[in-house]
């Protein structure tokens, strides 16, 4: 089944009669076009992809014949309006968490006799945890960019370069070589800027000690997520210890990723590890998280995660230990991981981890 056709199956199994989706990323999901003015409406029979001039050829050539694509000449909620009643809904799920108050509110005015309820997000934050093979296929293309991008990196770094021109020089480098986009804000934080897990790149030469680089390239949506360390320098022996800490940490809980794996467990034996160290306190924040069309999702390796939540078939994760000494320096280590629709296991990720230093 497509992602919409699943959409819809449970929209009707919700007791819905339709959706509004509003999210520009849950829109492309469901679309496989890519825009940033409009709305997708999903009835129990008819999909429609509503949008303006500035995109309308583009989404009539890229859109999924599975929706009409629809210019509204009176605006977006008029539309809206005349094609729920067309269809009959009364009863439509909204995106609960793509929409504000106020936007609801002008909604409900703008559309009389129409019951909107919040379900349309859990619906589709739910059925994007599982991913198809098309969707690992182009995860895989991302992270071998992002790969790559490693690669390049460490053969252009020089100690008189900022921290800004090291994050530039892997974004400029992804998009060259093929990325449509960034997955996020790219990470590239040395010295003393490095104890803070999403510090910001600054536009100062490269201190001595640990530099670690957060970044992923984006290929048809879909993002890449990865983090390496590495040493401008020459690491001492508190450096070592601390760099192969979090390696074991983030290693062991490879070892145990599986399907049918505890999220909490997992982040637990990662956790004990550094714990175990010395280092209790320093890991501030979970294992790792979802990937895929948005850099975080579900599920979560976190000691929060529910007693019942498990990795399943589909789920794409990253597994990120860290340890931050406040002032000092910091290190994390990120691979990306799936679970296959078979259930077998791949870690995406094949930069190499053994400490390098530049």
């Amino acid at each position: 089944m497509s992602h919409l056709s699943t959409f819809r199956q449970s929209l009707l199994e919700a007791g819905f009669e339709g959706a509004i989706v509003s999210c520009k990323q849950h829109q492309r999901y469901l679309s496989d076009f890519d825009f940033d003015d409009g709305l997708v409406l999903v009835t129990g029979s008819t999909a429609y992809l509503l949008t303006d001039f500035r995109y309308i050829e583009a989404a009539r050539a890229q859109c999924s014949r599975e929706l009409e694509v629809l210019q509204p000449a009176h605006g977006l909620l008029p539309c809206v309006r005349e094609l729920l009643e067309a269809g009959g809904c009364r009863r439509v799920a909204i995106e609960e968490s793509a929409l504000s108050y106020a936007e609801y509110q002008s909604w409900c005015e703008l559309l009389p006799g129409v019951s909107l309820e919040s379900g349309a997000s859990g619906l589709l934050t739910r059925q994007r945890e599982t991913k198809t093979d098309e969707e690992l296929a182009c995860m895989a293309k991302a992270q071998a960019l992002t790969d790559a991008a490693f690669a390049h990196i460490l053969n252009f770094i020089r100690p008189d370069m900022t921290e800004t021109d090291v994050a530039l020089e892997l974004e400029f480098f992804m998009r060259k070589n093929g990325a449509d986009g960034l997955a996020f804000d790219t990470i590239a934080v040395s010295g003393s800027n490095s104890s803070r897990p999403h510090g910001v790149p600054r536009h100062r030469k490269l201190e001595k000690g640990f530099l670690t680089m957060d970044f992923g390239a984006r290929v048809n949506g879909y993002c890449a997520d990865m983090t390496r360390t590495v040493v401008i320098g020459k690491a001492d022996g508190e450096m070592k210890r601390l760099y192969g800490t979090v390696l074991r940490a983030q290693l062991a809980a490879l070892e145990a990723a599986a399907e049918g794996a505890s999220c909490a467990g997992l982040d637990r034996i990662a956790r004990d590890i550094i714990d175990g160290a010395g280092y209790a306190g320093t890991f501030g924040h979970s294992l790792g998280h979802g990937v895929g069309l948005f850099i975080h999702e579900n599920p979560r390796l976190s000691p929060k995660a529910a007693p019942g939540e498990v990795l399943r078939r589909g789920n794409v994760v990253t597994f990120e230990p860290g340890i931050y000494l406040e002032g000092k320096y910091g290190c994390r280590i990120e691979d990306m991981v799936a679970i296959r629709p078979d259930g077998s296991v791949l870690n995406f990720t094949k930069s190499p981890k053994e400490l390098i230093e530049l």
